[in-house]
């Protein structure tokens, strides 16, 4: 008797749904068609191409296609991990890279939007604003050459500054060790002052009242900032920090070929995966980059999950999803 009365509500529940979902298109049907280009875009450029990570499992050739091309199973990963002497290395730079990057860019652009949010001349802090903001529209090709600028062997400042001090200067361009921390710090100046705003736009919307208690309590604006501050700017830390994660095991191809270019010397000290597929893909085909690519992301979705899991077992509710 239960069996068939759920086998007859179940047609009326499938119809109260479908009416339900009509009523909700018919009522915000503009909300809707505003959000169809994207969806279209999302569909065509994220979803559609799903289909091309088969290469990463065949011995791709334009002649056969996708499908028809010969399966090669895990082949392709194979030489990238065992076969290839740069696999490891450019996952080791990459994750190096990444990993500091993702470190400085959470303290840096909080503390320049806690000092922001400290000052009270406007004039100043527009100005301030302004000069931190300008490195993120200079392209890395202009940011390689203020590097050139200052570490060039011959005309760079930091040997001038160095020989000042009566010091011998450094051929920097030819010592790999150093460029690993350039790029790190490089890649902080140019984004640290965009990432600020972020926070800014979240520390706005912070209720004035607590910092105004705090006071008459006798807080002074070290103990506002690490009692109040810091507290509240957690959860858009963590979001961002899981944004950040779920990257890392991609590498700025403009950022390394802008300042380092082609030196021989020092590219193998900071390629990436990213720049390392560029340099093989003519050699080694379409296949072994959608490979590479493929580890990529599914290297990256088992950090973000394990990454958010942490983040909500220890912040209930801040997870990113």
């Amino acid at each position: 008797m239960k069996t068939k009365k759920i086998q007859n509500e179940t047609p009326i529940a499938s119809r109260d749904r479908k009416k339900e979902f009509l009523r909700e298109m018919k009522k915000n049907k503009g909300l809707y068609l505003m959000c169809l280009p994207a969806l279209v875009v999302l569909v065509m450029f994220c979803y559609i191409p799903f289909a091309g990570t088969w290469m990463a499992f065949t011995d791709f050739n334009v002649v056969d296609g996708i499908f028809g091309s010969k399966f090669v199973g895990l082949d392709n990963f194979k030489y990238f991990f065992f076969t290839s002497s740069m696999g490891w290395r450019v996952t080791y730079n990459t994750l190096f890279i990444n990993f500091f990057g993702i470190i400085l860019g959470l303290i840096v652009p909080i503390s320049i939007a806690i000092f922001f949010n400290e000052i009270r001349s406007k004039v100043f802090k527009k100005l301030a604003q302004s000069f931190m903001f300008f490195p993120y529209f200079l392209s890395w090709v202009v940011v390689g050459a203020i590097i050139y600028g200052l570490f060039s062997s011959d005309v760079g400042v930091v040997n001038h500054l160095l020989q000042s001090l009566g010091m011998e200067p450094v051929k920097w361009y030819a010592e790999p060790k150093y460029w690993k921390a350039i790029i790190i710090f490089s890649s902080m100046w140019k984004w640290s002052g965009y990432s600020s705003i972020i926070y800014m736009a979240a520390m706005a919307n912070f209720d004035g009242s607590l910092y105004e208690a705090a006071e008459v309590d006798g807080a002074n604006k070290f103990q506002r900032i690490f009692r109040l501050t810091l507290p509240m700017l957690k959860p858009t830390a963590i979001v961002l920090t899981l944004m950040s994660i779920g990257r890392i095991f991609y590498g700025d191809f403009g950022m390394i070929y802008g300042i380092v270019g082609n030196n021989p010397v020092l590219i193998d000290a900071v390629t990436v995966i990213d720049t390392y597929v560029y340099q093989t893909m003519r050699t080694l085909g379409f296949s072994y980059a959608t490979a590479i690519g493929l580890f990529q992301s599914i290297m990256g979705l088992i950090l973000v999950t394990i990454a958010n899991r942490l983040a909500k077992k220890y912040n209930e509710g801040e997870g990113l999803f």
